[in-house]
């Protein structure tokens, strides 16, 4: 039967493993190192303890604390994070085995340009998200009245931005992707998005240690503390055995003399 020392001990490991044990939750599952590394950083970087760890299939997933997790998916969709996935050309028109009609084409020619497009948009630095929609209007040769084609694009920018400096650049970069697309053709319609990103220099970092998430300024206090509370145990652990030696000695005396 163990000693009632050694139950409180025992009992004082088990309480703090469990406060040391911290409940998380998976935030995004399958994610390439370039976003897990980005949707990390910018939720570190505005105090939410996140970690990445690495999948059976070898893709990564971004893990946080289970009381942070809404607060931690309106920063990352605030941030355009993870970031948009397009579409290319070669993924459009890859082979299927099927001979595809002369409308299938087109739509497929239409999506592959917006897509493309929409990636490149989203390139710009200050660009949080971006939508390109292309209108290819079908037009007959014996017409006499040519539809123009057209471009409507949605971005949602930093509010650091100064958006009215990249419309510009945004309209011929669209204009000149597509053929007979005039600058004129293409509207942008630009949205502010909540947060700034990466411009708050003044929120605390934060640091792991001992399974729990700290703020840097407060890791060296919790090194020491913790290495106070160390040398005490050490310390009271050593008082035990050697009170648990004495024990023993007297009671191997009081044997001797009771064996004389």
């Amino acid at each position: 039967m163990p000693s009632p020392n050694r139950a409180l001990r025992l009992l004082l490991i088990g309480v703090l493993a469990s406060l040391l044990q911290a409940c998380d939750m998976d935030l995004y599952t399958n994610l390439s190192e370039r976003d897990a590394n980005a949707m990390v950083a910018v939720l570190l970087r505005d105090g939410i303890p996140a970690t990445r760890k690495v999948q059976d299939n070898g893709q990564l997933k971004v893990v946080v604390d289970e009381q942070r997790f809404a607060e931690a998916m309106t920063l990352l969709d605030n941030a355009g994070l993870p970031q948009q996935s397009f579409s290319n050309m070669g993924e459009v028109f890859k082979g299927n085995g099927l001979v595809s009609s002369p409308v299938q084409e087109r739509a497929q020619m239409i999506y592959a340009l917006s897509e493309e497009l929409s990636h490149s948009v989203s390139q710009i630095d200050g660009i949080v998200s971006a939508r390109v929609h292309v209108v290819l209007p079908d037009n007959d040769l014996l017409k006499r009245v040519i539809s123009p084609s057209s471009a409507s694009v949605l971005v949602r920018y930093d509010p650091g931005t100064d958006i009215n400096t990249l419309i510009p650049q945004i309209k011929t970069l669209v204009a000149n992707g597509i053929s007979g697309l005039s600058y004129d053709g293409v509207s942008v319609t630009a949205i502010k998005a909540a947060v700034s990103i990466g411009q708050n220099p003044a929120q605390p970092r934060l640091a792991r240690f001992m399974g729990l998430w700290l703020l840097e300024d407060n890791l060296n206090q919790a090194r020491l503390l913790f290495g106070g509370l160390l040398l005490l145990a050490l310390g009271a652990g050593g008082v035990l055995a050697r009170q648990q030696w004495a024990r023993r000695q007297s009671q191997a005396l009081y044997v001797l003399k009771e064996g004389e």
